[in-house]
């Protein structure tokens, strides 16, 4: 295969062009730490973009970073956390589930668009995005968005870059929000909940004033195949809710004993501070517990976004039918879903109780078989396909980029 190694934006243009010119399509990688999600591409040329990896601007009194794509994602969020700044989306860090080595880098995170645990409070990746430099399909470079807040006349198009998986526009560099980080944060424990409870619970403690920044749900059977924290802190084989708490350290304390107070109908609480909780949201946002190092690690896993009110009946239904194991993020409206090998990783019956709940699944890990003959990314209803093709035709009408990532295509 052959690997077109780039050092600007300029080289980016002649390796598109010249891929329009052979009608190659080409697959866009980073670090390659997220090439295991989506369908498999018939191609045998990539663009490798880990050249473009420079700290353009930053600009932390402004609360605003500007880097090239191809740039570290560990090492842009060591710089940032040195000013004691975070992205407040919380980026997953898929290399836990997929067994990759390594973080990814800023154009990976924007592309998936997976957000952490903070996302029902934060917003996702889109939300942060100000502004990117790009090449379409056209082998045309182009600007989007800019570097305030308040920038936008006319079209918004770097909100469709994030969560593209590269099938639009090729980043070359992008411009973020970033927030400072909390001076404190606490977790409340309940211990025992079932599914359904333990939605309730989370419920009222995100309707609550109490500025809920995380709320999930643990069922006891996930920490058998847990590694790190969060096998600590299942022992005694129980099942934990857990809800985080950030801000200034008094605020946080009282908060905490307000909302104790508030779900005292659920049980008594159990309190983590700072660090130990940190840890513990850590293993949350990127599934610890289904790691590809674990008891779970060749389980096809499904991500599963749903309205919250359904969640914890949906993933009771979810383990009991595939005989698997589920884990609640954002208040019960994402379910992670792992579910015993199977040709067809369960896709048929997954998707028809997702559906019948007002969800969508991804299937965010299976073997290269399985995601050649199953719809990695939820189908969607006709009106809205077409919406998109025309919306990526628009941007790549040759199909030149990761084509097949989303949709099964030919590859000729």
């Amino acid at each position: 295969m052959d690997t077109l190694k780039v050092r600007d934006a300029k080289d980016v243009e002649e390796v598109v062009r010249a891929a329009i010119a052979g009608d190659q399509p080409l697959e866009i990688i980073g670090h390659g730490t997220k090439r295991q999600i989506g369908h498999p591409m018939a191609t045998n040329a990539v663009l490798d973009l880990s050249g473009l990896n420079a700290v353009s601007a930053y600009e932390p009194n402004e609360l605003i970073i500007t880097v090239q794509s191809g740039a570290p994602l560990s090492d842009v969020q060591s710089l940032i956390d040195s000013k004691n700044q975070q992205f407040a989306f919380e980026p997953m860090d898929t290399s836990v589930l997929l067994g990759a080595s390594g973080s990814g880098t800023i154009g990976g995170m924007i592309g998936a668009g997976l957000a952490g645990p903070r996302r029902i409070k934060a917003g996702g990746a889109r939300d942060h995005l100000l502004g990117a430099h790009a090449v379409s399909g056209f082998g045309d470079s182009f600007k989007t968005g800019g570097r305030v807040v308040k920038n936008v006349t006319g079209y918004d198009l770097c909100k469709l870059l994030a969560g593209s998986w590269g099938t639009l526009a090729v980043m070359t560099e992008v411009t973020l929000k970033v927030m400072p980080k909390p001076e404190s944060e606490r977790s409340l424990m309940l211990a025992g909940l079932d599914d359904v409870t333990a939605g309730r619970a989370m419920t009222a403690a995100l309707g609550s004033p109490y500025d809920v920044s995380g709320a999930a749900h643990l069922p006891a059977s996930v920490f058998g195949s847990s590694t790190g924290v969060l096998a600590g802190l299942g022992a005694g084989g129980r099942a934990l809710t857990l809800l985080r708490l950030e801000g200034i350290a008094a605020s946080v304390a009282d908060r905490a004993g307000s909302l104790s107070k508030a779900l005292a109908a659920f049980g008594a609480v159990e309190m983590l501070q700072d660090d130990a909780s940190a840890a513990v949201w850590a293993g949350i946002r990127d599934v610890e517990p289904f790691a590809a190092s674990g008891a779970r690690g060749l389980w096809p896993v499904w991500r599963i976004v749903c309205p919250p009110a359904s969640g914890g009946a949906l993933g009771q239904a979810l383990a009991h039918g595939s005989q698997g194991d589920v884990i609640y993020d954002w208040g019960g409206g994402l379910i992670w879903a792992a579910v015993p090998p199977r040709p067809d990783a369960l896709a048929g019956p997954v998707r028809q109780q997702v559906e019948a709940a007002g969800g969508h699944a991804m299937l965010v890990r299976a073997s290269e078989d399985i995601r050649r003959n199953v719809d990695v990314f939820h189908p969607q209803a006709a009106g809205v396909a077409a919406l998109g093709q025309r919306v990526r035709h628009s941007f790549d009408p040759k199909i030149i980029l990761n084509r097949g990532r989303m949709v099964r295509v030919s590859a000729s």
